[in-house]
């Protein structure tokens, strides 16, 4: 999220969503995220920028990013832009015989034998990356996330935004788990790309940290304590310094200090732009109550260090929204005093009735929190059937909820 002004706090908000390119027939991942943007741009490019919704290049060649090409004043408003630049590029596409496919990993990929990374252009960065850390398996090469990217004007703004985000991070998957199977099995995890995005940097550990981002509430804490670390320790595997950058940093929620904002990195994407937004507003919505110090002060949301954070984040990874949560302190944090446990998807229930949803937003939000997590009812429609007919036949009903721009229910 690029602005010429500084925005404060909740001013407005940039989002970015990737997408797989699939064959229609098969389903198979298809290569061709280069031909798609040359046959807009007419060369070879990383970035078709236009006004509203821009298009770029992912790290692998499969996955298109679609993007507000600068803040915007509500989500709600870049939802018809989203999907008319949905149906084009679907349009494009089929002169490939492709499509676009929806959900934060593709159920079948082999990235070993499948994975192609970006050739062109700032291919050096995804070169380095390759060297470094191996870019064919599935915590590089088979994700796809939404990215909200939220305004900050200082540094006050900044720690209050960062403590905030700290807090709703762990409850993020129980909303947004859209994982269930990869390698054409049911995995452990709801939200199996999470687990393998917080390990897929192991290597150099300080990249990606624990997820939850440490207890820094200023910027040059920040810089001190995650950047130059981060940095030092990368500097003996990358000594030309091409992945010395804030987008190195890899947990859930990272400071973009070069554009005034943090980017939360824990949303799996939805089958359709309307839920992403919609589970976006939501998020949103939390994270103002919570800077309002709606449940708790300020102060003591600092107090919050990154292991039980980091536990109850673990917890709806595996189970999404029927982790139970009995960490008594976090649910005072959200004014459940007294409350002994609850399931993370009954504590969204609660915060569904508290926090102001974006009008046109506040129903798909609605639905998404009383239907569960895209992961659960994918699981659902499965039946327990986990065949290449079966998740063939959920996987295209999922690329036709992205087409039409629906809820998938199960």
């Amino acid at each position: 999220m690029s602005h010429k002004k500084t925005l404060r706090l909740f001013e407005g908000t940039g989002i970015e969503l990737e997408y797989m390119i699939v064959n229609r027939d098969t389903l198979d991942v298809l290569p061709i995220a280069d031909e798609l943007l040359k046959t807009v741009v007419g060369s070879y490019t990383n970035d078709y920028e236009k006004e509203g919704i821009c298009w770029s290049n992912e790290l692998a060649l499969h996955v298109v990013e679609l993007k507000t090409c600068g803040p915007v004043d509500t989500l709600a408003e870049t939802a018809e832009p989203f999907q008319q630049d949905i149906n084009w590029i679907n349009e494009i596409l089929s002169n490939y015989n492709g499509m676009l496919m929806p959900t934060g990993a593709h159920p079948w990929m082999d990235p070993c034998t499948e994975a192609r990374l970006w050739p062109h252009g700032q291919r050096t960065i995804y070169e380095t990356y390759h060297r470094i850390f191996n870019c064919e398996g599935h915590g590089w090469t088979n994700l796809q996330s939404c990215h909200l990217n939220l305004p900050f004007n200082g540094s006050d703004e900044f720690g209050r935004l960062h403590a905030a985000i700290r807090l709703v991070l762990p409850i993020i998957p129980a909303l947004a788990a859209s994982t269930p199977i990869l390698d054409s099995r049911r995995q452990p995890f709801m939200d199996t790309r999470m687990e393998y995005y917080r390990t897929n940097s192991a290597r150099i550990s300080s990249i990606t940290g624990e997820i939850i981002p440490e207890p820094i509430f200023t910027p040059v804490a920040y810089n001190n304590e995650i950047f130059a670390r981060m940095y030092k320790d990368i500097e003996p595997f990358d000594p030309a310094g091409t992945l010395r950058d804030e987008w190195l940093n890899a947990r859930g929620a990272i400071a973009r200090f070069d554009r005034n904002a943090i980017e939360i990195r824990i949303i799996d994407i939805q089958e359709c732009s309307r839920a992403d937004l919609a589970i976006a507003a939501g998020i949103n919505a939390l994270l103002r109550a919570i800077v309002e110090e709606k449940w708790t002060d300020f102060p003591n949301q600092t107090t919050w260090q990154v292991g039980p954070l980091k536990k109850i984040l673990l917890d709806t990874v595996r189970a999404a929204g029927d982790a139970v949560i009995s960490d008594k302190a976090y649910l005072e944090s959200f004014g459940l005093a007294g409350q002994g446990s609850i399931s993370a998807a009954d504590l969204w229930c609660y915060l569904a009735e508290q926090i102001d949803i974006e009008n046109e937003l506040t129903a798909t939000f609605a639905a998404i929190v009383k239907q569960g997590s895209l992961a659960k009812r994918i699981l659902k429609s499965l039946a327990g059937e986990i065949t290449r007919p079966n998740l063939k036949k959920v996987y295209r009903e999922l690329s036709d909820c992205l087409r039409e721009n629906r809820l998938f229910l199960a």
